[in-house]
């Protein structure tokens, strides 16, 4: 048997902890949610950053390579012709 004292008690204790969640626990949870919101926006924007600086770097190395690749020959054989010696054939 259940002690008829035992209900009023369990019903006043599930009043009071819903109060308690109510006015304590949900408001803790919005916080930690919405620190958990502006953490991942900084994490992103970091993120931007970093991508925004690796595409102006491989943008740069293309140049680089382009400069090294497509005018070293070129202007290796314009400076050559400046000094009047022949360009030499590439083994």
């Amino acid at each position: 048997m259940i002690n008829p004292l035992l209900i009023p008690i369990l019903g006043i204790s599930c009043g009071l902890l819903a109060i308690f969640g109510g006015v304590f626990v949900r408001p803790w949870l919005k916080l930690k949610e919405r620190q958990l919101e502006l953490e991942a926006d900084k994490v992103a924007e970091k993120a931007a950053q970093y991508a925004a600086q690796t595409e102006r770097l491989e943008q740069r190395v293309r140049v680089l390579e382009r400069i090294a690749t497509d005018r070293g020959i070129a202007v290796a054989d314009e400076i050559d012709k400046l000094r009047g010696d022949e360009p030499k054939p590439l083994n």
